[in-house]
């Protein structure tokens, strides 16, 4: 699965995670995301954020996303 395939996918469950102003805030773009099956059917994405002024990394965001849902999870 790609990170273009879970933005289509969350469009209805997580409208505004994906769109340019929310990346460009986090210093983000959708290249930028990492994903990576899991054991239990889930998918972690993952991508570095950083700050659109000095270039330091500021941390790292972190979701699950659930096939069976559609949904961005915490975990």
């Amino acid at each position: 699965m790609t990170i273009y395939e879970i933005k289509r996918r969350t469009l209805e469950t997580a409208p505004y995670f994906f769109t340019a102003k929310t990346l460009k805030f986090f210093g983000q773009t959708m290249r930028s995301f990492r994903v990576r099956k899991q054991q239990d059917g889930r998918f972690l994405i993952s991508a570095p954020m950083i700050d659109r002024f000095t270039g330091r990394n500021m941390g790292e965001t972190k979701r699950y996303f659930n096939p069976e849902t559609n949904t961005l999870e915490h975990n």
